[in-house]
């Protein structure tokens, strides 16, 4: 298949997990790839591609930086001919903290890379897009942006930012031929939670992972890379504004515990 035959793509968070699975998968259907990290790995998602045959460049960057962000669309320009397709997908966890042990240096670095970041992204790539009236946008959210009980508290503000960003962008954009939607991915295995599986796999329940969701089983990169596919493509051409989870069922319910050793002592 060649369902982006022609196209040019940059890929931020390119180095590993959902970001390498979409850059390779882009490729293999036709995309001509910038892939962007500031993990030097973004070399060997490249390396993969032209192996395969693809064309791929690599750009060790900071998706949070705006003048990093800028040239790594504007090296797609120069070096391919334009911008079909972005995906805005670089993100960190912020790690799991209590809330009264939350500080605002973790919320401004969270905040600054997933949300600031993708904000970057659907600005500097609309400015290619919108002249020739057409493009894809995609931002990578989280189902801990829908509701709680998924995630740390500044992941989930920052990924329900990104829900409200790509909203609100698909309307500023309006009338341009610019589309933009949001995927909100379930439990994945990817660097990012890549601790978790592993603290499971060492204490023997390897075999509960996912267990929360109808599906009962994790998610793999590669299913995220293929929403990801669709909505690059021609064939989601009327899907705009969207915040799609692909979760194996979880946003149907969020089930969550309380950890009464989380609260302070005045309010047990």
């Amino acid at each position: 298949m060649n369902t982006l035959q022609g196209k040019i793509a940059l890929v931020t968070g390119a180095a590993s997990g959902i970001g390498r699975a979409s850059a390779l998968l882009f490729a293999s259907e036709g995309a001509a790839v910038v892939a962007l990290d500031r993990a030097a790995e973004v070399e060997a998602t490249v390396a993969a591609i032209r192996a395969a045959g693809g064309r791929a460049a690599a750009r060790i960057a900071d998706s949070s930086a705006e003048g990093d962000v800028a040239g790594a669309v504007s090296f797609a320009v120069k070096e391919y001919g334009g911008l079909d397709v972005c995906y805005a997908n670089a993100g960190i966890s912020g790690g799991l903290v209590p809330f009264f042990e939350e500080t605002v240096e973790r919320w401004k670095e969270v905040l600054n890379v997933n949300l600031i970041g993708a904000f970057l992204a659907v600005k500097y790539a609309a400015l290619v897009m919108v002249p020739r009236r057409h493009g894809s946008i995609i931002c990578t959210a989280s189902v801990a942006g829908l509701r709680s009980g998924a995630g740390g508290m500044p992941y989930s503000a920052s990924k329900a930012g990104v829900i409200s960003l790509v909203q609100t962008a698909a309307n500023q954009l309006s009338g341009t031929g610019v589309r933009i939607n949001a995927i909100c991915p379930g439990l994945i295995e990817t660097g990012m939670t890549r601790p978790i599986f592993d603290a499971a796999r060492a204490r023997g329940s390897e075999r509960k992972i996912g267990q929360l969701n109808p599906l009962r089983r994790a998610g793999d990169p590669t299913e995220i890379a293929q929403m990801a596919l669709f909505l690059a493509s021609d064939a989601a051409s009327y899907v705009n504004g969207q915040a799609i989870a692909v979760d194996g069922g979880l946003s149907t319910s969020h089930p969550i515990v309380i950890r009464r050793d989380e609260m302070p002592a005045e309010a047990q």
